[in-house]
């Protein structure tokens, strides 16, 4: 089977049911920058200091899946079909938990970076943010589940801890944002 089909040359592509919409449709949008989050949780899989986690890492994977077919299937969910619920947003809630209890408390904002680990966690939170922000949107044309909209929610903030416990991990120092100064004065 060949991967390209040539039925996309002119800006549209076909949804879960056979229907043709615009490349960049509410609905394209929203499941594409769920599998641009996917390729992103594939990299931080990459990462050694990020070792610890790489089973979180594919939970996270199999739910993204999840999510961007919901959002792929302009008809919803399909008898059988894998969803994402409630206890899935409680197991990022504890892993979460997990994390933060080796950390000190957050008492200041954070600047991205310090390494290639942490950077690429802070890359993973900002595109799930944008993720959320292309559920939401699709959220207001026609309803998607809350669990996923609430699971694309906490991902960002999983990302966002991860991030800190990467560092701490490593050892690398957290840059504090120093607001109270004008880097071009």
């Amino acid at each position: 089977m060949r991967i390209y089909t040539r039925t996309g040359d002119g800006g549209e592509t076909s949804l879960f049911d056979g229907s043709r919409v615009h490349k960049d449709d509410a609905r394209i949008e929203a499941y594409g920058t769920i599998d641009e989050l996917n390729a992103v949780v594939g990299v931080l899989l990459d990462h050694a200091t990020l070792a610890p986690q790489q089973e979180e890492f594919r939970k996270i994977q199999d739910h993204l899946f999840r999510i961007g077919g919901m959002f792929a299937d302009p008809n919803g969910p399909r008898e059988g079909q894998p969803m994402v619920d409630a206890s899935d947003v409680e197991g990022l809630e504890h892993w979460i938990d997990g994390m933060e209890k080796d950390l000190p408390p957050l008492r200041h904002f954070v600047l991205p970076g310090g390494s290639p680990a942490v950077s690429a966690c802070h890359v993973a939170r900002t595109v799930c943010r944008r993720a959320e922000r292309r559920a939401v949107a699709l959220d207001r044309l026609v309803v998607q589940s809350a669990d996923a909209m609430r699971y694309l929610n906490r991902l960002s903030d999983a990302f966002f801890t991860l991030g800190r416990w990467a560092a701490h991990s490593e050892g690398t120092v957290e840059e504090k944002w120093p607001r109270d100064t004008n880097p071009s004065s």
